[in-house]
């Protein structure tokens, strides 16, 4: 018979069960999907932002559809609700991960360095303290929304109401993003073109950040 897995690095004791592979493989998934269309964004923003925040619900595309809405290219209503799917898309995985694995989830995502702890400590406070709200200000607030999230699913938080709350914070997001784009309007649409106008230029330097940070935590480890 085979020994049971020891590693205490992974969040599970033994062989990984199918609910462990498919939180796994959400963030995992969440990782990829980003680092994938990262090249895209400066291509995209100044001519299709439309189609760059249904991708990815990224900050200067909601802004940038704000700007439009501003002049008269773009509905509001699309501005605000294009990006909501790709701002939730992998949240399910970060609340199963924090109601399956607990503390072992929060130290993965925040790490086992002190400064990393103390802020999984402070997630965990404003959790407890704040419960739904935290979630819905997780986009505002001075953690990583990763860590809200795991922590909502380690306190217990039910996926209907994590849910329901993660679309209101995503909202709320999209409004703020939309509501500076169309106080910028002309000038945020002009950022934005002259962004596509570089966007080979940007793209390869994004690569090169990219793999030279990748390369740097190689050599950490």
């Amino acid at each position: 018979m085979r020994a049971p897995d020891t590693n205490t690095s992974l969040p599970w004791d033994g062989r990984p069960e199918r609910a462990d592979l498919i939180i796994m493989g959400g963030i995992v998934a969440s990782g990829l999907y980003g680092l994938i269309l990262l090249p895209l964004v400066p291509s995209l923003v100044g001519t299709h932002p439309a189609l760059l925040e249904v991708l990815r619900g990224s900050m200067l595309s909601i802004v940038t559809m704000g700007a439009l809405a501003r002049t008269g290219h773009a509905a509001v209503g699309v501005a605000l609700l294009a990006g909501i799917p790709a701002l939730i898309a992998f949240d399910w995985a970060y609340w199963w991960a924090g109601r399956r694995w607990g503390s072992r989830a929060m130290q993965m995502f925040a790490g086992s360095h002190r400064k990393a702890v103390r802020r999984g400590e402070r997630v965990q406070r404003l959790m407890s303290r704040f419960g739904p709200a935290a979630v819905i200000l997780a986009y505002v607030l001075p953690v990583p929304t990763v860590l809200v999230d795991a922590a909502a699913g380690w306190g217990g938080m039910r996926l209907g109401v994590f849910i329901l709350c993660d679309v209101i914070g995503a909202l709320l997001w999209a409004s703020l993003l939309v509501g500076l784009g169309y106080a910028l309007g002309h000038h945020a649409v002009n950022v934005a073109h002259a962004i596509s106008h570089y966007s080979l230029i940007l793209t390869l330097a994004l690569v090169v950040v990219i793999v030279a940070r990748q390369t740097m935590v190689r050599r950490r480890g």
